[in-house]
Parts: C-alpha cells; structure tokens; sequence
C-alpha cells in the first residue's frame, strides 16, 4: 500500500494518474471553485478547517474540513504528533474518498472526517494533507484539545512499565490491539499510551480490517461492525442454523474471508468449539467453507477402522478450537486444538495432511491419528495448550505454546506433558518426510507461565509481539515486544480482573500507516 509520501511523491512524478480517474461523489457535493490554468487545484482551494466535535471518548475528533474544493479531494490523511519523549511513530492514517463517502463523511461541500488514535487529557498537533485529483497537495495544522479519559475498567490507563521501550531500538510496529473480555477493543501504542477505546459489548471473536472491527458474538449467530469512530451496527448474516450457532475465541486470516470458530449442532450432537468456518467479513453472505472437525476426524478415523466416537465426543469440550490459519503454499488449514494438536487440513477436500502434538496425550492411542503425526526432532518442543496459530514470513508455523496439559480427557486418559512456563514456538515440517523441527523458542528465560490463553504474532521486521494474558497466576497480563533477535524491546504489565479478561490476545496494528478504502 502507497504512505502518504509515496503516494504524493508517485502523484507528482505522474506513475500514479491511474488514482484519479474514478471519483466517487457525495450528496450535495456538486460546488467547485473556479478553474485558473495557471495554479494547482491546491492553490486555488478554499479548504478550511471548521471546526470539530469531541467523539465518544477523548481519543476520537470530528473534525470538519470546509470548502467547495471539497469535490476535487481524492485523498485525506491525518496525523498525529507523538507526545515529547514518545518512542512511538507518529499516528497517520489516509482515507480515500470512496470509503469517506461510503462511510457518510461527504455531506456536501464538507469533510466530516473522524479522527482518531489522540492522546486524552492533551493538546494534540494533528496536520491534515489533502490530495487533490491534479496531484496537487495541501496542509492544514489544528490542535485538538482532549478531555481525560476515566478508565471503567481501571486497567489500561494504568499499567506497569516493566521494560520501557528505548529511544532508536528496532521494533516493525509502533501499535497494537488489545483483545479485551472487559469492554472494546483497546488499541496502545509501544510506550504504553492507550490510543482508542470506546464504549462496546465485550467479545473475545475480533478481527479488525480496513478501519473497523467485525466482533463475534458470543450468544448468537451475528457479528458487530465497529469503526474507529466509535459508532456501531449489526448487519445481517447467513450463518447456517443451528449449525453455526456462536462465535468462540478468535478470527484469523483466510483466503478470500476470515476463519471464525464456533459453537453449533451438526449431525453428530452439540457441537462444542470443534468447528472453523470461512466467512466473508463485513458482509451478509452465507459461509464460503467450513471445517467441522467433528465430521472431519469421525470420517477418516472409521474409514481406518477406529472407533471415532472413543475420540470425538460430542458434548464435551474434546477438542477446544481456538485459532485457525490459512496456509497459502499448499492450500490448507492449520486449526489449533488446545485440548489435542495441531491439525493441518486441505482447504477444498478436508483431507488431513498432518497432526502436530504431544505424543504422550490420548490422541495418540488411535493408529489412524498416529498415522498422521509428525516426528519432532530430538531436543523440540511440542506444541502443548497452544493458541494463536499463524504463518510467518520464513514459511514457520508459529503458536503461543502455553504449555498446559489436556483439562477434558476420558477418564484414565493421559493428559500429557505440562511444563512450568509458556513460550513462543516455531516450527518447519517436512511433508515429505512426515517430520518437524522447532526452529526457535522464545521463553523469557522460563520465567513466565501463561497457563490459557495468550497469543504471539510477528509484525514487519521480523519482530513479535507477545501476549502471555494469564501470567501471575491468571491475575495480570504480560505484553512483550521482540526484536528480530528476540531481545525484549518492551515490557508492560496489566492486571486482569478476570481470567483472560484484560488482554486474551493481542495483535500489532499498522496505526502509522493506515490506509482505509472502500471494500
């Protein structure tokens, strides 16, 4: 995606024409400003700010740009200076016209654009560039002048600093969403500033894209769309029924969609966390795929001569799903089953590929699973308690190794192995050779344990952010950033007033270059 720089610096060099050619008009905004040949649409603008509006709470302005040159803007990015001492880029974010239309901040010859990512209790400098349909640019500086903000839940605004982030030190993201059980989203900077928040059901489902959150619902089959200027909607959706009952966990990258987990009834009984569903996000359209790993694993293991319902209990917690990823260099699924392993599956047939786990769990008493496993090499770490699967840049299978054995086995079944301390793993594996390898740990020196919950994801850079959300005895959340040679670049504690409840997963956010286009 075009910066705000690239993009002006391709608009004035002329590689960048094919930007202007589609306009997307708004109601009323018919006026223009008279043509001079001899001056840029950015000389002759009329373009003043207005004025604005406080938001829902003090990280959110309406700020309203006037002027009938309104109808030759194509682009508006803001940005937001960092308070002295910050470590953090600056917030800056760039609109198109298609989506400040679609969105409804175009009413006639005004931008009503929504601010957001200010600090509370500040006098924040923000300057606003315009581009115009020649290439032509112009800027506007304003100070916006917040309220403090009073935390409800009295956790984010106060957290401590345990390792503060170093003036020059090399981190890929300057921001980051906190998945929150306690209200909203909560998206904070690397110096440890809460920069969005607002008021919002609370729901562990969150994927956020393109300016907005799509929030799962817990206790029925719809979703929420939540935008950075705080206001909310519950579209329509077609969710199978009671197939596709609830959203549980997490919503994870697919191909075309998004991967949520869910609650249901399939034809086997009730459904509990088993099943992974691609969905178009920020739509009504029904399911583009779905992975009932109930079905999926009764199927193969009776085809194999198992006893499938010995494994597959439906009514029970038996196989936990809370995350999913998309593997683009096979076309296949890797869906997280906290209570069993890793399973990779073929994105169109549901053919498993592989199995992934702890050995010494009851999984592995059935030969069609064994069949399946792979063969870690000597001296890794198995994935165990798992959550937060993903790909990264190297092709590594990646998870947030808890290390907390099985919770809902069989009577008399292994739980499997339990380690004192929680991780970040990566793995590569050999299809061909049915074999893994732990490429590399990051442990914090043993001295976390993060029994439940908990995520880690890499952002440009090669660098992590990690999320050990149950540290301190389920009582505090730990947010870790890692360098490209895993060195901690910051360190900030937060208590949790419930399990998983301040920070269940965390993932970065590019707030220092957003850009927000039509969908």
């Amino acid at each position: 995606m075009l910066t705000s720089t690239s993009l002006g610096n391709a608009l004035r060099s002329g590689l960048a024409v094919g930007l202007s050619l589609t306009l997307y008009g708004c109601s009323g905004g018919s006026g223009s400003t008279s043509e001079n040949p001899g001056k840029t649409q950015a000389q002759q603008s009329d373009m003043v700010i207005a004025g604005s509006e406080p938001g829902v709470t003090p990280f959110i302005s309406s700020v309203k740009i006037a002027g009938q040159s309104a109808s030759h803007v194509i682009y508006v990015t803001f940005t937001i200076s960092p308070m002295e001492n910050s470590v953090s880029q600056p917030v800056s974010v760039t609109w198109s016209r298609a989506a400040l239309s679609a969105c409804g901040y175009l009413p006639g010859d005004l931008i009503d654009l929504p601010v957001f990512g200010l600090y509370a209790g500040h006098q924040n400098q923000v300057s606003f560039d315009l581009t115009f349909d020649d290439g032509s640019f112009q800027q506007l500086p304003y100070q916006i002048s917040t309220e403090p903000y009073s935390d409800p839940t009295g956790v984010y605004m106060n957290p401590t600093i345990v390792k503060a982030r170093a003036p020059g030190s090399n981190l890929g993201f300057n921001f980051f969403i906190l998945k929150s059980q306690l209200g909203s989203p909560v998206i904070v900077d690397t110096d440890g500033q809460v920069r969005w928040v607002v008021p919002a059901v609370a729901s562990a489902a969150v994927y956020f894209a393109n300016g907005q959150f799509m929030s799962g619902s817990e206790n029925s089959p719809s979703y929420t769309e939540l935008r950075l200027d705080g206001t909310q909607s519950t579209p329509p959706i077609d969710l199978p029924q009671p197939f596709l009952s609830t959203f549980t966990h997490n919503i994870d990258p697919g191909p075309t969609g998004v991967l949520a987990e869910f609650f249901g009834t399939d034809d086997l009984g009730d459904s509990i966390a088993d099943i992974v569903a691609e969905i178009s996000p920020f739509s009504s359209e029904p399911p583009i795929q779905t992975f009932d790993m109930a079905d999926i694993l009764t199927t193969y293991m009776r085809n194999r001569g198992d006893d499938a319902s010995a494994f597959v209990r439906p009514g029970t917690d038996w196989f936990h799903v809370n995350a999913s990823t998309y593997d683009p260099s096979d076309n296949t699924v890797i869906v997280s089953s906290r209570e069993n392993f890793l399973i990779k599956v073929n994105y169109s047939t549901h053919d498993i590929v592989w199995i992934l786990g702890d050995p010494t769990k009851y999984w592995y008493t059935f030969p069609s699973l064994r069949a399946k496993a792979l063969t870690l090499a000597a001296g890794g770490d198995y994935p165990i308690g798992q959550h937060a699967v993903s790909i990264t840049s190297d092709g590594y299978i990646m998870v947030f190794n808890d290390g907390l054995g099985s919770s809902n086995q069989p009577a008399g079944a292994s739980a499997g192995l339990s380690r004192t301390y929680s991780e970040v793993s990566t793995y590569s594996v050999n299809p061909a050779t049915m074999t893994a390898q732990n490429v590399w740990n990051f442990n914090y020196g043993q001295s976390i344990y993060s029994p439940i919950c908990g995520s880690s994801y890499e952002s440009p850079g090669n660098s992590y952010l990690v999320d050990f959300a149950t540290a301190g005895n389920y009582k505090e959340a730990r947010l870790v950033g890692l360098d490209r040679n895993l060195n901690v670049v910051f360190d900030f504690k937060y208590a949790s007033p419930s399990i998983c409840g301040a920070a269940w997963n965390a993932i970065p956010i590019s707030m220092e270059n957003l850009q927000i286009n039509l969908n």
